[in-house]
């Protein structure tokens, strides 16, 4: 993809580690952001696309108000092959969604995928660049822990989905830090807007 505009930067980073908020700094910079948990939230919510299909999938995890999400977390918890097939009712669509944001937008110099498990779905692929979302073991634990409702068990359980930070550092082109002040944080990605601004077709 690279040459092309826009220059697309995938954007990840595991749970609590502050994506979300840097995923805001790149839109209030004025680049594009998709947000593929937003779209599954559409796409399960209610009179979401996906329904009928997660009904028929799991039996009683929907309702007028979209997909339950307990329920159908409880559905798939630990079973591999039960997540698989979710996974095989939602990518596509996502996909989907992804394309038609990249269309709306095919005329912007940078573009940003937030994908959580980008590395894990293989999402790289569709990206010139990476950037990854990281900070201390210990901030991200103390920001997840005071989430409402969230326990050890259930954090655990989500990083043991997940690639370990370590790894997606690794594979990453760019890191940002989030572990710092916020204003240090958006200095980070001030640079990597440049950054890409400059070096777009590069």
């Amino acid at each position: 993809m690279s040459g092309r505009r826009p220059f697309v930067l995938g954007l990840t980073g595991s749970i609590g580690m502050g994506k979300s908020t840097v995923a805001t700094m790149f839109r209030d910079l004025g680049v594009p952001v998709f947000d593929a948990d937003a779209t599954v939230h559409a796409l399960q919510g209610p009179g979401g696309a996906l329904l009928p299909a997660i009904e028929a999938a799991f039996a009683g995890t929907t309702g007028p108000a979209g997909v339950d999400r307990p329920a159908l977390r409880a559905a798939i918890f630990g079973d591999a092959d039960q997540r698989r097939q979710l996974e095989s009712i939602v990518h596509p669509a996502v996909a989907e969604a992804r394309q038609a944001f990249l269309r709306d937008h095919a005329a912007a110099p940078l573009v940003v995928l937030d994908v959580p498990l980008l590395f894990e779905t293989g999402g790289e692929r569709y990206c010139d660049a990476v950037a990854v979302v990281s900070a201390d073991e210990s901030v991200q634990r103390a920001r997840v822990l005071a989430r409402p409702g969230m326990t050890q068990a259930t954090f655990a359980a989500i990083r043991a989905s997940q690639m370990a930070d370590a790894e997606k550092r690794a594979r990453a082109t760019h890191m940002i830090d989030t572990g710092t002040t916020l204003d240090a944080t958006r200095a980070q990605v001030a640079a990597l807007v440049a950054c890409m601004g400059a070096g777009e077709g590069g």
